[in-house]
């Protein structure tokens, strides 16, 4: 199972052309994307409703939620439902069974630009009937303080998830709430895949893997994440696996970019790279192969 993960800066590419085009091959081979920074009747981009347009680019052959954090009116001062809207995206092979939004924590910075943030969560179904939840997520860019109840939040979600259970639980004797189904999973599996804003030397990056440890490296909690580049082969933060070059300049060339996966899926683990040649916006597409 193939995984790809893509802030794709709403089509704006690094020659300053909108091109969804360009991002859609960029990332078409991938069994489960996400994708961060798309938005939908945004005059910047052409009024174009993204995630659509996106889905029928790859040729109709994924299963795909969106959901947006930033929302606000476009109707022109006119009753309706138009919005313009900035989120996440999660497209899948495989049927997307249930799916939950989640806000998450905002600062309401009296000086600093700063968004609504989000996750959006897709439980995902293999062909050999695993069940694995994805997640498309999109960190505050104002700093840590901003970030670090975002990532509590994150991890919050990871442990509470299987406790919730699916979309529905329980029983129903009737067909007209469960749709004749059993009851849709939510697994303990999980991939969070996204634009997390903050490097491998951040304290919050610790919070997501586990404490350092000069004998052992990394000791990331049983039921918790690891960072699936690392697990992979690659090293933390080495310059040369830049995922973002002109983000926040003159800070630039950073891997801000992750798939972390639970600690159950480490060993499933096949390979994991950054695509450092796509044009289609000011990051890089990254990939993770799983043995799914």
């Amino acid at each position: 199972m193939l995984l790809a993960s893509y802030n794709i800066q709403y089509g704006k590419g690094k020659d300053l052309k909108y091109d969804l085009a360009r991002i859609c091959a960029a990332i078409e081979n991938a069994d489960i994307i996400a994708l961060q920074e798309v938005e939908r009747h945004w005059p910047r981009s052409g009024d174009v409703d993204q995630p659509a347009e996106i889905a029928r680019l790859l040729g109709g052959k994924y299963y795909w939620v969106y959901g947006p954090g930033f929302d606000i009116d476009a109707n022109g001062g006119k009753p309706g439902n138009r919005r313009a809207q900035f989120g996440n995206m999660v497209l899948s092979r495989f049927p997307i069974v249930s799916s939950r939004h989640h806000l998450l924590p905002k600062m309401g910075l009296a000086k600093q630009y700063s968004l609504q943030r989000s996750l959006i969560e897709a439980v995902i179904v293999s062909p050999q009937g695993h069940a694995l939840r994805v997640n498309s997520l999109h960190l505050s860019h104002c700093g840590d303080g901003d970030r670090a109840p975002q990532v509590e939040k994150l991890l919050e979600i990871h442990r509470t998830a299987p406790l919730e259970g699916g979309a529905w639980c329980g029983e129903r004797d009737d067909a007209e709430w469960t749709f004749g189904k059993p009851q849709p999973p939510m697994p303990a599996e999980a991939v969070y895949m996204g634009d997390f804003n903050l490097t491998p030397d951040s304290p919050l990056y610790t919070r997501l893997t586990g404490p350092w440890s000069g004998d052992y490296g990394r000791m990331s909690h049983a039921g918790g994440l690891v960072d699936a580049f690392v697990v992979a082969g690659g090293a933390e933060n080495d310059p040369k696996d830049w995922t973002c070059d002109t983000c926040n300049a003159p800070l630039t060339h950073r891997r801000i970019d992750f798939c972390f996966v639970s600690t159950e899926l480490s060993k499933r683990i096949k390979k994991a790279w950054v695509d450092q040649k796509a044009q289609g916006s000011d990051h890089q597409p990254i990939f993770t192969e799983l043995d799914y």
